[in-house]
């Protein structure tokens, strides 16, 4: 039986204010070691811990409570001047909060929590007590930094590569400290299990000697038994202003009097009223039904729009516990909180987004003496923006770090057999830039339980593939790099250009579509034996629709849509056009034939394929200008 029956409700009520106030602690944390005597900061935080126990002692979660009040206490003490913050007593506060997160996952679970690690209330108490904070008697090694797919550019000929630190990782999504490796581990053999968890890998090989004690951490121990370690399970719920719900709301009435409008016209005109007024206020109805249900249709897309600083509100603590842990200074620079993405989408990119800011701090900066050797400051800088542009959301990850170098890319590219050496000459340095993406691509020539496998970047790009996303990376060696993450608003609605082929119609994204222009025999000329046209002094491919779906063409094309699809433009010669559209596309079940994204239906009520022109365009060589006018 639950140990919280009767109280699901409250439960869940307090897990997600809680939650939520947990991170804003973290982050303030995080300031406070910038600015360890703000006293805004100090109090701000102490707030924080002071409302999570008291819902933590309504609840009954002593575990909980008594956590949390060592560290108001030991708060209490800071902002009135008789504790002085150090980075040893930072740590330990950061392993509450910490501990504090695995409380929430048992709770989650609507289990008691185990009490917290003994060494961390240990350490807690000694800071009340105004003792050094006990630590362990040698210290922590740095973890290994390898050489990264953000930091090739001025690593030597095989430098390391890692994939992800699972450990790590693991420790960010549980809001827990990144847990430094273990100094008397022993040594593994190649393919041996180094870890007890088949899901997590083990950490890093040290290399270096840490700046900082090994930090009291909750331990595996004191967690097992009373919850799993980490809730997997997605957040079902959503916060949505009200203003956003009392327009939906009105609308919802609008479009019930207006259906009621119609409804009455419709009996009038079936007993025989056929005259010019009953047909124009019908007419009028449906165009206001119209407009109302398009209306409605944007506010309720609304209602799932949330800001993404709530997640980039995570980052900052991951940031500041990898640099911690690998000795370096950087400071993670976030701007365009307030920009809002679908909320099932902002989920979504936890993962990537967590890969790409950890290889930013953990490989794409330097160390601080590699640092002053290239004559830049101490402090790294790591950036996180998001901006909407249009229709489209665009998130970057830019670093101050080493850059990457393409020609180590495409050498390595070559050494792992992902391309030939002849392919590899063909490529200028920004397709070289784009290896990273691919599967297997690895810098490291052996492999162990954390690296070398070269499934890091390709997963990043997948899971924003399946946002209907792009990913980009730019970089200049010595200067930094930066990783661009391109998405649509939402991936309900699609606004789509709907072309005709033969008696068949399909959609285009318009976010593809440029313009339409008319195709003449006598305009269309062969270069180097293709299919091209000059539209404004520019010379363009002409593809046909027919041909890349793998058609006969029945006739000569008469338009042609001109289209931006990666870093190409190019015309697509088409039969006719249907019209502009916001369609729901609808996945195929149980099959994914090449280049289709999925279907919708039409006004009509026929089915309507909606292009993947990207996968069209990569599947299929260039026409030939007699191939494609072959039927004229």
């Amino acid at each position: 039986m639950s140990d919280f029956a009767g109280m699901e409700e409250l439960l869940q009520d307090f897990l997600m204010e809680a939650g939520e106030l947990l991170s804003q602690v973290d982050n303030k944390l995080v300031e406070l070691e910038k600015r360890p005597s703000d006293k805004d900061l100090l109090n701000d935080i102490f707030r924080g811990f002071h409302t999570i126990k008291g819902g933590a002692g309504f609840l009954n979660v002593d575990a909980l409570v008594s956590l949390c009040h060592r560290t108001e206490n030991l708060f209490d003490k800071l902002r009135n001047g008789e504790l002085t913050l150090n980075p040893e007593l930072m740590d330990s506060i950061l392993a509450a909060t910490g501990s504090v997160r695995t409380m929430f996952d048992a709770l989650s679970q609507k289990v008691l929590p185990s009490a917290a690690d003994p060494a961390l209330i240990a350490a807690l108490e000694a800071a009340l007590n105004g003792q050094p904070v006990p630590a362990k008697a040698a210290p922590a090694p740095r973890a290994a930094a390898p050489a990264p797919l953000a930091a090739l550019a001025a690593e030597p000929a095989g430098a390391a590569e890692e994939d992800i630190n699972w450990d790590a990782l693991h420790a960010v999504l549980t809001g827990a400290p990144v847990p430094p490796p273990a100094v008397a581990a022993p040594v593994s053999p190649p393919g041996a299990a180094t870890h007890e968890e088949p899901a997590l890998g083990a950490a890093p090989a040290a290399q270096h000697p840490a700046p900082v004690q090994d930090l009291p951490t909750p331990s595996r121990a004191a967690t097992a038994a009373g919850a799993p370690v980490q809730n997997l399970q997605k957040e079902t719920t959503i916060r949505i202003d009200t203003a956003r719900l009392d327009q939906v709301l009105n609308l919802s009435g609008e479009i019930g009097l207006t259906k009621n409008r119609i409804a009455n016209l419709k009996t009038q005109i079936l007993h025989g009223a056929q005259d010019q007024g009953t047909l124009k206020a019908l007419d009028l109805a449906v165009s206001q039904l119209d407009l109302l249900v398009s209306d409605l249709q944007n506010a309720v897309m609304k209602t799932r729009m949330q800001p993404i600083g709530r997640l980039f509100q995570k980052y900052p603590r991951l940031a500041r516990d990898l640099a911690r842990q690998l000795g370096k200074d950087v400071e993670l620079v976030i701007t365009g909180e307030e920009t809002e993405l679908d909320k099932t989408m902002i989920e979504d990119l936890n993962d990537p987004l967590v890969h790409l800011v950890r290889n930013a701090v953990d490989h794409g900066v330097e160390l601080p003496e590699e640092r002053a050797a290239s004559n830049k400051p101490s402090k790294a800088i790591v950036t996180l923006t998001a901006s909407q542009v249009g229709d489209h959301i665009y998130i970057e990850i830019s670093d101050d770090g080493k850059g990457m170098r393409p020609d180590v890319i495409r050498r390595k590219a070559v050494e792992k057999g992902i391309i030939d050496g002849e392919t590899a000459n063909g490529l200028d340095d920004r397709q070289s830039l784009q290896l990273v993406f691919l599967p297997g691509f690895s810098t490291k020539d052996e492999i162990s339980s954390v690296s070398g496998r070269g499934v890091g970047m390709d997963v990043v790009k997948t899971n924003i593939g399946k946002l209907n996303g792009k990913v980009d990376v730019l970089s200049v060696p010595g200067q930094g790099s930066t990783f661009t993450i391109s998405l649509p608003l939402t991936l309900a609605i699609l606004p789509v250009l709907v072309v005709r082929l033969n008696t068949q119609s399909f959609a285009v994204p318009l976010s593809m579509v440029r313009e339409i222009i008319p195709i003449r025999v006598e305009e269309v000329q062969r270069v180097s034996g293709r299919a091209t046209m000059v539209v404004r002094d520019e010379v363009l491919p002409v593809r046909s629709l027919a041909r890349l779906l793998g058609w006969e063409p029945r006739q000569a094309p008469a338009f042609g849509v001109l289209m931006h699809a990666a870093d190409s433009t190019f015309i697509l010669a088409v039969d006719g056009f249907v019209g502009r559209d916001d369609v729901v596309i609808k996945p195929l079940s149980d099959i994914k034939p090449k280049g289709v994204a999925g279907a919708t239906l039409s006004g009509d009520g026929s089915i309507v394929l909606v292009l993947d022109m990207e996968e069209l365009l990569s599947e299929m060589p260039a026409e030939s200008a007699h191939n494609l006018f072959a039927r004229i």
